[in-house]
Order: structure tokens, then C-alpha cells, then sequence
């Protein structure tokens, strides 16, 4: 496996942190990292709230990625409470498909790390209304 892997998984992992904020909102169960273009890593933990003004923890990263200046994905990564991995939910996608119209097909998501399980957000993404 790439090495690059390793350290975003570590870097999830590293700002992973379930807490109850209030009775409104938990965050930090879920967390995820961004390759950018760059090779900078972006992370961010999931926010859920009680009246769904919440946000998915790639988003979050890719947020911090754009607040960064960056704008373009080459590898996403998200850590489950558990530690396991999964897709992207279909906001999500849809945020990188926006994000990355025309290019969008080769951005790298690890589905599972225990077993390097990678695959192309435009196979999981087909038929899109962006080419």
C-alpha cells in the first residue's frame, strides 16, 4: 500500500474524537482525510445535529481543503468509530463531483484499509449528470 495512505489514515485518526456538545449536537465519531492535488493532507470530523444543519466529515475536510486555498482531490479517506472505512455518502460525492467536474473519475477512495480496498469515485459514482 502507498505509504500516503498510512498518513491520512493517521491524520483521521488523529482528529477523531466523539464528544456531546450539547443535546443538540455530537461530533468528531466519524472523521476523514483529503489528499490534495498538492499532497497536503485536509481532515475534518463529522457534526451532527438535531435539525440536520449537521455535516459529513469528508466534507468537512474538503471544506478545510477549500478554505485552504486548494480546490482539487486526488485521494479521500474516511474513519468509522470502529476504526473501519467506507464510502462516501451521496452528498458527498455529489460535492466532489461538482468540485472536480471532468476529472472527477480518478479521485482515489479507500474503502477498506485493513485490505487496501481502493476504488475510483467514478466507478462508485456512475452516470452522473456531470460528465
Amino acid at each position: 500500500m502507498d505509504k500516503i495512505w498510512t498518513k491520512m489514515y493517521e491524520a483521521a485518526k488523529s482528529v477523531q474524537n466523539e464528544r456531546q456538545i450539547n443535546d443538540y449536537v455530537l461530533c468528531g465519531q466519524v472523521s476523514a482525510a483529503v489528499l490534495s492535488k498538492s499532497g497536503k493532507i485536509y481532515t475534518g470530523v463529522c457534526v451532527d445535529t438535531c435539525s440536520t444543519l449537521g455535516i459529513c466529515a469528508e466534507r468537512n475536510a474538503i471544506f478545510n481543503m477549500l478554505t485552504n486555498g486548494e480546490n482539487e482531490i486526488e485521494k479521500v479517506i474516511c474513519v468509522m468509530p470502529d476504526g473501519s472505512n467506507g464510502a462516501p455518502c451521496g452528498a458527498c460525492r455529489e460535492l466532489m463531483v461538482q468540485l472536480m467536474a471532468g476529472k472527477y473519475h480518478d479521485v482515489e477512495i479507500m474503502l477498506d484499509y485493513s485490505t487496501e480496498k481502493i476504488v475510483k469515485l467514478g466507478d462508485i459514482t456512475p452516470e452522473w449528470w456531470i460528465k
